[in-house]
């Protein structure tokens, strides 16, 4: 019997689709957010996700960015206090004016999930684990 190379490369290469395809390493799948403290996301009426399992973008929670601003004078439209906490409407803190402003600024983005949200979903680790690419729908 002969060794047919070209076969043997196809037998491989066949075994090995089915392999990841037994496994299922990733596929897409849609969730709900039911709780956020503890985060928990349903995928359907039996799964239940927890914190636990859920690896989160950015697109989705709550995170810290440093910007840089260019330096100048940056115009204030209003008042940095209440009108009780200055001399009322007329007090010169209700003006227009500038402000110097230069460097790096850090500054909070919020996009943590809510309550009612649906959300999209990068299952991984033969389901083990979740990534949570972002939101498909919110609440009104």
């Amino acid at each position: 019997m002969s060794l047919d190379i070209n076969a043997l490369v196809r037998a491989v290469k066949q075994a090995a689709v089915e392999a990841v395809k037994a496994d299922g390493p990733m596929s897409v799948c849609f969730g709900t957010v039911t709780a956020t403290g503890p985060l928990e996301i349903t995928v359907d009426q039996k799964k239940k996700l927890g914190e636990a399992q859920l690896i989160l973008t950015n697109a989705v929670r709550d995170f810290n960015v440093e910007m840089s601003t260019i330096e100048g004078l940056g115009k204030s439209e209003g008042p940095h206090y209440t009108e009780n906490e200055s001399g009322g409407a007329g007090d010169a803190a209700f003006a227009s004016h500038n402000h110097k402003y230069q460097g790096r600024k850090k500054w909070r983005v919020h996009l943590a999930l809510k309550t009612g949200e649906k959300v999209i979903l990068l299952r991984c680790d033969g389901g083990q684990k979740f990534i949570v690419l972002d939101r498909w729908e919110a609440p009104e």
